[in-house]
Protein backbone atom coordinates (compact mmCIF):
# COMPACT_ATOMS: atom_id res chain seq x y z
CA UNK A 1 0.00 0.00 0.00
CA UNK A 2 1.05 3.48 -0.40
CA UNK A 3 -0.53 6.85 0.86
CA UNK A 4 0.13 10.43 0.43
CA UNK A 5 -1.14 11.86 3.95
CA UNK A 6 -1.29 15.69 3.73
CA UNK A 7 -1.88 17.30 6.86
CA UNK A 8 -5.21 19.84 5.91
CA UNK A 9 -7.29 22.43 7.47
CA UNK A 10 -10.38 21.31 5.09
CA UNK A 11 -10.81 18.92 2.38
CA UNK A 12 -13.49 17.69 0.51
CA UNK A 13 -14.69 15.54 -2.32
CA UNK A 14 -17.26 16.07 -5.42
CA UNK A 15 -18.59 13.66 -7.59
CA UNK A 16 -20.50 14.81 -10.09
CA UNK A 17 -21.21 18.15 -8.80
CA UNK A 18 -22.03 17.06 -5.24
CA UNK A 19 -19.70 17.08 -2.42
CA UNK A 20 -19.38 13.31 -1.22
CA UNK A 21 -17.50 14.00 1.96
CA UNK A 22 -15.66 17.14 3.57
CA UNK A 23 -13.90 17.52 6.80
CA UNK A 24 -12.09 20.08 8.84
CA UNK A 25 -8.80 19.93 10.65
CA UNK A 26 -7.12 16.64 9.67
CA UNK A 27 -5.64 14.22 6.92
CA UNK A 28 -6.47 13.94 3.31
CA UNK A 29 -5.51 10.59 2.85
CA UNK A 30 -4.84 9.15 -0.83
CA UNK A 31 -4.68 5.43 -0.60
CA UNK A 32 -3.01 3.26 -3.29
CA UNK A 33 -3.39 -0.64 -3.26
CA UNK A 34 -1.51 -3.41 -5.15
CA UNK A 35 -2.45 -6.96 -5.72
CA UNK A 36 0.60 -7.90 -3.10
CA UNK A 37 -1.09 -5.92 -0.31
CA UNK A 38 -2.46 -7.91 2.65
CA UNK A 39 -4.23 -7.00 6.04
CA UNK A 40 -1.08 -6.87 7.20
CA UNK A 41 -0.71 -3.74 4.77
CA UNK A 42 -3.99 -2.60 6.61
CA UNK A 43 -2.74 -2.69 9.99
CA UNK A 44 0.39 -1.20 9.65
CA UNK A 45 -0.53 1.96 7.67
CA UNK A 46 -3.23 2.58 10.04
CA UNK A 47 -1.19 2.10 13.29
CA UNK A 48 1.45 4.59 11.71
CA UNK A 49 -1.25 6.82 10.12
CA UNK A 50 -3.16 7.22 13.66
CA UNK A 51 0.11 7.83 15.41
CA UNK A 52 1.75 9.96 13.15
CA UNK A 53 2.31 13.86 14.72
CA UNK A 54 2.74 16.14 12.71
CA UNK A 55 0.75 18.52 14.37
CA UNK A 56 1.21 21.27 16.71
CA UNK A 57 1.57 20.96 20.41
CA UNK A 58 1.17 24.09 22.46
CA UNK A 59 5.25 25.38 21.52
CA UNK A 60 3.71 24.83 18.07
CA UNK A 61 6.12 21.94 17.38
CA UNK A 62 5.01 18.62 15.68
CA UNK A 63 4.15 16.55 18.43
CA UNK A 64 0.73 15.73 18.46
CA UNK A 65 -1.20 13.16 16.63
CA UNK A 66 -4.58 13.39 14.90
CA UNK A 67 -5.87 11.28 17.79
CA UNK A 68 -4.88 13.96 20.32
CA UNK A 69 -6.32 16.98 18.60
CA UNK A 70 -9.59 15.45 17.74
CA UNK A 71 -8.79 15.25 13.89
CA UNK A 72 -10.62 14.01 10.65
CA UNK A 73 -9.53 11.98 7.69
CA UNK A 74 -10.40 11.80 4.28
CA UNK A 75 -9.33 8.78 2.29
CA UNK A 76 -9.83 9.03 -1.56
CA UNK A 77 -8.64 5.95 -3.89
CA UNK A 78 -5.87 6.39 -5.76
CA UNK A 79 -4.65 4.30 -7.84
CA UNK A 80 -2.28 6.17 -9.75
CA UNK A 81 0.00 5.99 -6.95
CA UNK A 82 1.61 2.98 -8.77
CA UNK A 83 2.01 4.60 -11.95
CA UNK A 84 4.86 2.98 -13.99
CA UNK A 85 7.16 5.68 -15.89
CA UNK A 86 10.08 3.68 -16.70
CA UNK A 87 9.31 3.47 -20.21
CA UNK A 88 7.81 6.37 -22.38
CA UNK A 89 5.73 9.53 -20.79
CA UNK A 90 2.70 7.79 -20.48
CA UNK A 91 2.47 5.74 -17.53
CA UNK A 92 1.19 2.55 -16.91
CA UNK A 93 -0.92 0.97 -13.86
CA UNK A 94 -0.38 -2.28 -14.00
CA UNK A 95 1.23 -2.20 -10.94
CA UNK A 96 -2.06 -0.84 -9.52
CA UNK A 97 -4.10 -3.56 -7.54
CA UNK A 98 -7.44 -4.83 -8.91
CA UNK A 99 -10.69 -3.91 -8.48
CA UNK A 100 -11.57 -6.89 -6.55
CA UNK A 101 -8.42 -7.16 -4.51
CA UNK A 102 -8.44 -3.36 -3.94
CA UNK A 103 -11.87 -2.21 -2.88
CA UNK A 104 -11.86 -4.50 0.48
CA UNK A 105 -8.12 -3.50 1.66
CA UNK A 106 -9.60 0.34 0.86
CA UNK A 107 -12.65 -0.27 3.06
CA UNK A 108 -10.57 -2.43 5.90
CA UNK A 109 -8.43 0.76 6.17
CA UNK A 110 -11.05 3.53 5.98
CA UNK A 111 -12.82 0.92 8.56
CA UNK A 112 -9.83 0.24 10.96
CA UNK A 113 -8.61 4.29 10.71
CA UNK A 114 -12.35 5.62 11.74
CA UNK A 115 -12.14 2.48 15.08
CA UNK A 116 -8.36 4.27 15.90
CA UNK A 117 -9.42 7.89 15.71
CA UNK A 118 -12.80 7.34 17.49
CA UNK A 119 -14.95 9.15 14.14
CA UNK A 120 -15.95 8.20 11.14
CA UNK A 121 -13.87 8.87 8.08
CA UNK A 122 -14.73 10.26 4.88
CA UNK A 123 -14.18 8.26 1.83
CA UNK A 124 -14.34 8.81 -2.09
CA UNK A 125 -15.89 6.52 -4.13
CA UNK A 126 -13.69 3.85 -5.69
CA UNK A 127 -13.41 4.14 -9.07
CA UNK A 128 -14.89 7.51 -10.05
CA UNK A 129 -13.96 10.84 -11.30
CA UNK A 130 -13.26 13.02 -8.18
CA UNK A 131 -12.81 16.24 -7.69
CA UNK A 132 -10.69 16.72 -4.35
CA UNK A 133 -9.63 19.92 -2.67
CA UNK A 134 -7.61 20.68 0.04
CA UNK A 135 -6.04 23.53 2.10
CA UNK A 136 -3.04 22.08 2.76
CA UNK A 137 -1.59 23.11 6.29
CA UNK A 138 2.11 23.61 6.94
CA UNK A 139 2.63 22.11 3.98
CA UNK A 140 3.12 19.00 5.43
CA UNK A 141 2.85 15.66 3.32
CA UNK A 142 4.21 12.72 4.17
CA UNK A 143 4.36 9.69 1.70
CA UNK A 144 4.36 6.45 3.17
CA UNK A 145 4.79 2.58 1.64
CA UNK A 146 4.02 -0.45 3.57
CA UNK A 147 6.69 -2.58 1.35
CA UNK A 148 9.33 0.06 2.74
CA UNK A 149 8.61 0.09 5.86
CA UNK A 150 12.36 1.64 7.21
Amino acid sequence: MRAVIQRVSHASVTINGAVKSEIGQGFLILLGVCDEDTMEDVDWLVKKVANLRVFGDENDVMNLSIQDVGGNALVVSQFTLFASYKKGNRPSWFKAGSHEHSIPLYEAFCSQLSAAIGKPVGTGEFGADMKVELLNDGPVTICMDTKNKE
